[in-house]
């Protein structure tokens, strides 16, 4: 958790970015309170109560700690705190941001594009069906039961009618539920998640993308946090496929804040048809006034952006381009394999009930028993034991359409089963994996002694 040594080289970048306003009259407006040093003491006490999400040993929910160089550019940013609404706000961070954008449309196959930042992916994807109402007016929005719940709560907030399909036994859309509602008719878009939040899965974009050919729907990809899987070398044919057809998707939304080693919030929205940029048109009689160029906020929902997360997101990528087999590539590389490799080992140990092979980093499995219930105690006792270790999963609740696929032997006392989850986002997870192991193995020895 030391920063000293990071600190250094935002001093010296500091003292650089105040040469290029060396030309003002001096006072820069800050008032040096007397307790600013009690005060930041006192406030970092506060967060000691916080898990040790930068810790290789968290590896529990989706937490993943910014790089050094987007933190240091984030808090470089600050001293100016740019508002990417309009150019007035943040004119270099404006720029930067369209650069990183564009960027994030290149990984994607998009020649041409339209996008932003924003706040989380749920904003993006609110923007997206937003755009895809005006688009295809409003037909019934259609994604799996494992899509991410944000999709049905803005299609209540738009108002369109929305109906979450079956899945497989992976936890992907199932292709043949999907052409059953596509024959009732009146499907306006269907929403492809390229890395469920709760298993990791990758609906299969190639397949649905077929389907878009004979049936018309827009469609609209939820990459929120598989997203920058696409420079994986290792994934299975359907993730590869699917990530290979992004370019042919109506829309895109990323996080950067997940997997793009950004700080919350840093979401993207990206639109294939710049023409769709129509729809936000708006007045705005005090605010494009300084220059005939594009001003984001003329394609944004949200006004005021902070233009911190743009100039962080443009640094990170300058020091780690997303290509195939670079730095950053190798990172999401060894998370996957972390994967692979933990979920081997569960399969392979007989106190416990793997779920499916991981697609990208996520890994799912319960504790050996009779029954759902008991499956669910056990799990829950491990949990609690691992955390004693310094070793901190996450919880799922498996429905029971899926645990019956999964763990057929289990007895069906209960409707769903809690499984064990863990994220292992972070590279170092790869070389930390023996040590989580044998941590988890002694806290299910610890939980079927008690």
């Amino acid at each position: 958790m030391s920063a000293h040594s990071e600190l250094q080289y935002l001093e010296e970048a500091l003292r650089i970015l105040a040469r290029g306003f060396r030309d003002l009259p001096g006072g820069d407006g800050q008032v040096q309170s007397p307790r600013l040093r009690e005060v930041l003491n006192e406030t970092a006490l506060k967060l000691q109560d916080n898990f040790p999400y930068p810790h290789p040993l968290y590896a529990g929910q989706m937490l993943k700690p910014p790089h050094p160089v987007a933190r240091l550019a984030y808090m470089m940013a600050l001293y100016l705190n740019p508002n990417n609404h309009a150019l007035d706000g943040g004119r270099a961070s404006s720029a930067m941001e369209k650069e990183a954008v564009a960027n994030l449309a290149h990984l994607f196959g998009f020649e041409k594009h339209l996008g932003h930042l924003c706040a989380s992916g749920t904003i993006a994807n609110l923007e997206a069906l937003w755009v895809a109402r005006h688009a295809r007016h409003r037909g019934r929005v259609l994604a799996s039961s494992q899509a991410h719940y944000t999709h049905a709560r803005m299609c209540e907030v738009l108002q369109l009618p929305f109906q979450d399909l079956a899945v497989d036994a992976m936890g992907r859309m199932d292709i043949n539920a999907l052409e059953d509602a596509l024959q009732r008719g009146s499907v306006s878009t269907v929403v492809a998640t390229l890395g469920t939040t709760a298993l990791g899965a990758v609906d299969p974009l190639h397949e649905i993308l077929k389907l878009r050919e004979r049936y018309g729907f827009r469609v609209h990809v939820d990459a929120a946090y598989g997203g920058y899987f696409t420079l994986v070398e290792t994934l299975d044919a359907n993730a590869r496929n699917a990530f290979a057809a992004t370019g042919q998707a109506d829309s895109i939304v990323v996080d950067p804040h997940k997997h793009g080693l950004q700080p919350y919030g840093c979401g993207c929205i990206l639109l294939r048809d710049a023409a769709e940029g129509r729809f936000y048109k708006h007045d705005s009689p005090y605010t494009y006034f300084t220059s005939a160029e594009l001003h984001l906020g003329e394609i944004s929902l949200e006004c005021s952006r902070p233009g911190a997360a743009a100039v962080a997101l443009w640094a990170t990528q300058r020091l780690l381009p997303m290509v195939r087999g670079g730095e950053f590539a190798r990172g999401l590389t060894h998370s996957h394999q972390a994967a692979r490799a933990l979920h081997q080992h569960v399969s392979e140990e007989r106190c416990y009930l793997a779920g499916p092979v991981p697609e990208l980093d996520i890994v799912v499995w319960a504790l050996t028993a009779r029954g759902r219930a008991e499956a669910g105690r056990r799990t829950q006792a491990v949990f609690d034991a691992a955390a004693q270790r310094q070793l901190h999963l996450a919880l799922l609740r498996v429905p029971g359409e899926l645990a019956a696929a999964w763990w057929p032997a289990l007895e069906c006392d209960a409707e769903s089963v809690t499984a064990l989850r863990s994220c292992l986002m972070k590279a170092e997870h790869r070389d930390w994996l023996p040590r989580i192991i044998s941590i988890l193995d002694d806290a299910a020895k610890e939980a079927a002694g008690a």
